[in-house]
């Protein structure tokens, strides 16, 4: 069976889905490590740029953008918590989603990731293709998308 389990967290209900069937599969065999991972994208000069001129709105996108994904994973941990299951990991990253997935999956050692079908992905992931389509094209090991 597997002995670790990445789920790529980003809120969403899928990813919620994902989540819980990653714990029921871990209590299946000899209870498999759970890793949380939410990634946020690193925000571009032209946003830098906006967010200098908002005088109301201090601090800068990137800080703001990496508070929101530890409350998003923070979220999912205690989901796991709820559920019983109080050996889940969870970290959070900032890069291209799918990219970074898959350096962190294969940096960690994992042998199973299991994410939602469906995300909270922008209007991008609609013309280039979701983040689920791109991991599971680029995965060295198994994908399991809920």
């Amino acid at each position: 069976m597997f002995t670790s389990i990445l789920v790529p967290f980003d809120g969403s209900p899928s990813a919620t889905s994902a989540l819980r069937y990653a714990l029921d599969l871990s209590k299946l065999g000899e209870g498999a490590k759970v890793t949380l991972l939410t990634v946020y994208r690193h925000h571009s000069m032209l946003e830098a740029s906006l967010s200098m001129v908002r005088p109301n709105d201090p601090g800068n996108m990137d800080d703001a953008m990496r508070g929101h994904a530890r409350e998003v994973v923070e979220f999912g941990k205690n989901i796991a918590l709820e559920a019983g299951f109080d050996r889940v990991q969870a970290f959070v990253k900032s890069g291209p989603a799918a990219r970074t997935i898959i350096k962190f999956s294969e940096d960690r050692g994992m042998d199973l990731i299991v994410m939602g079908s469906r995300g909270m992905g922008s209007m991008e992931g609609y013309l280039l293709g979701s983040v689920s389509h791109k991991v599971t094209g680029l995965a060295r090991i198994p994908v399991l998308l809920v």
